[in-house]
């Protein structure tokens, strides 16, 4: 099963990914991030920028790949993952921008794009840890209900709700793309470690599918049941319908220090 840690917000969850993540880094200087966007993973990134400042980490040789990506968006605009992955992640963390990749949305180059991505990470040796938010569909990554768990790297199309909540970024809900380029299922699950975020009363029946309900293509993020390594951070609203939440509560606390997440 995987790791439940229930925190008192987002801020308590980026002290404990950056903590995990300066970790990784220390013992392995090129280490391979799996970088999710959205609201859900900023906490954590702002932590690890003041970690990285504040111990004078060197992460220059650290890389990065981004989970999805729009399909046909302009070079530039500002809600491509490409521009807030450099925005938020790149340059407050000081990586080398070179080293980070984000699927290509270009739809001259889509047919081979998924492949081609897939074999850049086999190239980097693998994701050692991915971050991942989930949605309130169950996706993750934009795998939306319905996806293969064995899916790698492809085109897909996004859910209404998907696009609805994601229309606060975009002027108008009609400016969401209706197409993306994503990592698979079977892609997120070869990362070596995988830390799924989600705060919020919203996010709360989409945790407990994913944590405690059957493993299912209907139910994306319930894959990370068959990770050997998935850590789940949740506050206390996105942690309200687990069942096993005291048991989740009891297992943390009496965690040995050492094993961190």
């Amino acid at each position: 099963m995987a790791e439940v840690v229930v925190v008192e917000d987002e801020r308590a969850a980026g002290e404990l990914v950056a903590g995990s993540i300066v970790s990784l880094i220390r013992q392995k200087p090129d280490a391979v991030l799996g970088l999710a966007t959205g609201s859900t993973p900023l906490a954590s990134y702002r932590a690890l920028a003041a970690r990285i400042g504040a111990e004078s980490i060197d992460v220059r040789g650290v890389r990065g790949f981004a989970l999805d990506e729009y399909v046909g968006l302009p070079d530039g605009h500002p809600e491509s993952y490409r521009a807030v992955i450099t925005r938020e992640v790149v340059e407050p963390l000081g990586l080398t921008p070179e080293l980070v990749r984000v699927p290509n949305g270009d739809p001259a180059t889509i047919e081979h794009a998924g492949a081609d991505y897939e074999a850049a990470i086999t190239a980097a040796g693998g994701v050692d840890l991915q971050i991942l938010g989930i949605g309130r569909t169950g996706h993750i990554g934009f795998n939306e209900p319905g996806s293969s768990l064995a899916s790698l790297t492809r085109v897909k199309t996004l859910t209404e709700p998907t696009r609805v909540d994601n229309a606060r970024f975009f002027d108008s809900p009609e400016d969401v793309p209706m197409h993306c380029i994503t990592q698979g299922i079977g892609t997120i699950l070869r990362a070596r470690h995988l830390v799924l975020l989600a705060f919020g009363d919203a996010k709360a029946e989409a945790v407990a599918a994913a944590v405690e309900g059957g493993v299912s293509a209907s139910q994306p993020g319930s894959a990370i049941q068959l990770h050997p390594h998935a850590t789940v951070i949740v506050d206390e609203a996105a942690a309200s319908r687990l069942a096993n939440l005291e048991y989740y509560r009891h297992a943390w606390a009496n965690k040995p220090a050492w094993q961190g997440i």
